[in-house]
């Protein structure tokens, strides 16, 4: 008797156990398969197109709660195997059908075949999200007693989620990461499924290992490379290629947009200068006018600017570099040999970390800093939702250089468009330094051959002298590789717009000119969005560029297209319930759980990008912030009813006032510490928010019943919406004020829980 109640008892345990783990091993699944992927797309695509497509197809989510509210047939837990086995199916076979569609998202708006295919593409991607939205709508509606447990599951999955999906795509890479993900979903089909049905979800989780092999093949978008392909190696950072161009040189080519230059060396410098190997721009010049010359190349690539500084003769080079397979490549890889194992050299510190972080923890230590086309648009950091971007181009990163260089310390700064924003910032950057006549401190040169320009930043004022001995070879010459824009040489009647920032500064210039031309600041750090409203013109949007160097703004009209597809689409849908006959919510609940979703994600997209300052870009930054960020919100689901609603709301508004008025501060004077001190202290400050941040949406639960599935529907919608409205916010006002923006929708869902009146009618 006895031992039969206690199997019972462990009957009984496992039978609400069940759902919990359900819920935990399917958000395990759909987290991953969103960053997945955004790697795969980000790489194969323009990232802001990326952002475009994976923000519509993530609507699907919140759509599968809609479904199992307007169609009661499909409530059935029984069915909840063949949702899971469908999304399953459909998030792999989606996005290797994707990649083969020869998609051209430059024709957007021109070509009606290409808006079919972009729209097929967003159905594609958006069913897999459909059937897991569904999947867990449904474990919500029918377990809604145990919502704090269930919740907590899901959020703690999706923590998870975040490091399997990263772990998976560095350990065996991403394409056969695009077989796995999956696997956590196909468990609970299994557990689900009754009797001889158990067979199918254990039939496609066989068929998907068995095709790891060919994962590669499968998941590549068809395309002709420029050179030979000697090399390919796909992990969370980035997607790396080398080509062969010839036998001396090599390209590494990062995410099929970034070229960094590989050259063939022998190995010996113990030759005259005529026969050394200077890639680049000249420095032998400036690094032998500096006894005991430490050299800074940040973001070194593959090895072409540790090599001009040995040849150059630097004492000490310090190579960083964000992405680890390059270093892995230069150390002991496929290049090491190649470049005559320059990265073993003594003089030679290879460094895998962000460029910003590693220069903070510096102060009067580098002589030249030498930064070649350094941009990262790093997709990865922000997850689907975010349009991230580097912090190497802000006023305060030029800051953090001038306080790292020596006296006599240098920095040149390379890059193809940035450098009239650049030219802004820096200038700024030397005015809060309190330097005197900041304009004597900055260079500008630029080569119409290369299309190209180069900005001298120096500690001391600039002399002319020595600026052009040293880029002789570059400037002097019937027909030289680089012209000076600024200083303007004194015979020049030519005005450019360098000359009229520096002169004048950017706010009277911004006028005249198609491009945003102010000052990037950590704050509001989107070096790439340069283009502005005032050139949107609808009648020329044959062909749209994927970038914003020429002033179309390309990241905002993708935005207001997400914005429109919710706002008439997304939303409207959600509304339909209410006109159907049985129980539903009132406006009040309705709106309830909009404000939630929209505040959540907004809130987490700002988090994840001012912790990638203090972190450094990269994996790490985007592990740590978004797994504490999602477990701390499950635990704090686990006790959302031992802690009164008002409180958890409180909780988060007043540690949302913390972040920005003490605690960015805080971090800003740790950044000299190193990485995992870094980390824990972002644990510190990031868990307590989490906790609080996980108690709305069960607080919510307990007024609304199985009317949570509506919730959940509604929910997504407003994730989506919030998380792409914010960036808006964030391009033109600041990550704080966005910040404040998320703190007012939970403090008007705070107002709306104090409300004495139903939520269900």
């Amino acid at each position: 008797m006895n031992r039969t109640n206690g199997n019972n008892a462990s009957k009984k345990g496992l039978e609400i156990l069940k759902p919990a783990l359900a819920a935990g091993l399917i958000s395990l699944s759909f987290i991953a398969l969103e960053i997945l992927w955004t790697r795969i797309f980000s790489a194969e695509y323009f990232y802001t197109f990326a952002f475009l497509v994976l923000s519509l197809a993530i609507l699907g989510m919140g759509l599968g709660g809609l479904v199992i509210r307007l169609w009661p047939r499909l409530s059935n837990e029984n069915n909840l195997w063949i949702y899971l086995l469908l999304g399953s199916l459909i998030s792999v076979v989606a996005p290797i059908t994707v990649l083969h569609f020869n998609i051209d998202f430059t024709l957007l708006f021109s070509s009606k075949a290409m808006i079919g295919k972009i729209a097929l593409v967003v159905f594609l991607l958006s069913a897999s999200f459909l059937f897991g939205g569904m999947s867990l709508s449904l474990i919500f509606k029918k377990h809604h007693s145990q919502m704090p447990k269930i919740y907590m599951a899901d959020l703690i999955g999706a923590g998870l989620g975040v490091i399997v999906a990263v772990l998976l795509m560095n350990l065996i890479q991403v394409p056969k990461t695009a077989f796995l993900v999956s696997i956590p979903s196909l468990i609970v089909a299994f557990i689900y499924a009754k009797k001889w049905t158990k067979v199918f979800p254990l039939a496609l989780a066989i068929m998907l290992i068995a095709f790891l092999p060919r994962a590669e093949k499968l998941l590549s978008k068809q395309r002709k490379e420029r050179f030979e392909l000697i090399y390919q190696h796909w992990d969370a950072m980035a997607q790396l290629k080398v080509e062969k161009v010839n036998d001396d040189f090599y390209y590494a080519i990062i995410d099929n947009a970034a070229h960094s230059p590989t050259y063939h060396f022998d190995g010996n410098f113990d030759v005259p200068d005529s026969m050394k190997l200077f890639p680049g721009y000249p420095m032998k010049y400036f690094v032998r006018r500096i006894p005991n010359c430490t050299f800074l190349a940040l973001g070194a690539g593959s090895g072409g600017d540790v090599l001009n500084a040995l040849s150059s003769g630097a004492k000490e080079i310090h190579a960083v570099e964000v992405v680890p397979q390059i270093n892995k490549l230069m150390t002991h890889g496929l290049l090491y040999d190649f470049t005559g194992k320059i990265y073993s050299n003594p003089r030679v510190n290879v460094i895998t970390e962000d460029g910003r972080s590693y220069v903070r923890r510096f102060k009067n230590k580098f002589d030249i800093i030498y930064a070649l086309s350094s941009n990262t648009f790093a997709s990865l950091a922000s997850g689907a939702f975010a349009l991230a971007e580097n912090y190497l181009f802000t006023k305060e990163a030029f800051e953090n250089y001038y306080d790292a260089m020596t006296d006599n310390g240098i920095l040149f700064l390379d890059h193809q468009f940035y450098v009239p924003r650049l030219v802004s910032a820096a200038k700024e950057a030397l005015e809060e330094k309190h330097v005197a006549n900041p304009n004597d401190h900055i260079a500008v040169f630029h080569s119409y051959v290369g299309r190209r320009k180069l900005m001298v930043f120096s500690k001391k004022p600039i002399e002319q002298e020595w600026l052009a001995n040293g880029l002789a070879e570059l400037t002097q010459g019937e027909k030289p590789y680089m012209v000076q824009q600024y200083p303007s040489p004194p015979d020049s009647l030519k005005q450019n717009l360098i000359a009229e920032i520096m002169k004048h500064g950017w706010q009277n210039v911004q006028d005249t000119v198609a491009i945003d031309i102010s000052p990037n600041t950590d704050n509001r750090p989107f070096a790439a969005q340069m283009g502005l409203l005032k050139n949107l013109d609808f009648s020329k949007l044959d062909k749209i560029p994927p970038y914003e160097f020429q002033g179309f703004p390309l990241a905002k009209l993708l935005i207001f297209i997400i914005l429109a597809i919710v706002t008439l689409i997304a939303i409207p849908i959600n509304l339909i319930p209410f006109i159907k006959k049985g129980e539903k919510l009132t406006l009040r609940g309705w709106g309830y759980f909009f404000l939630i979703g929209a505040a959540f994600m907004a809130i987490e997209v700002i988090l994840i990008q001012q912790f990638t300052l203090f972190i450094g870009s990269g994996v790490y930054a985007f592990v740590s912030i978004l797994f504490i960020l999602l477990l701390s919100s499950g635990v704090g689901s686990r006790f959302s009813q031992k802690v009164k609603p008002q409180i958890a709301f409180l909780g988060i508004i007043a540690w949302i006032l913390l972040n920005i008025f003490v605690f960015q501060r805080l971090v800003s004077s740790l950044a000299f510490l190193e990485v995992p001190w870094r980390i824990l202290i972002t644990i510190i400050l990031i868990a307590p928010l989490g906790f609080f941040m996980g108690m709305p949406f069960p607080n919510g639960t307990k007024k609304v019943g199985e009317l949570v599935d509506w919730g959940f529907a509604v929910n997504g919608a407003a994730s989506v919406l919030g998380s792409t409205a914010i960036m808006l916010v964030a391009f033109t006002l600041g990550y704080n004020f966005a910040l404040l923006v998320g703190a007012a929708g939970y403090l008007l869902a705070m107002l709306v829980m104090q409300s004495k009146k139903g939520w269900v009618k």
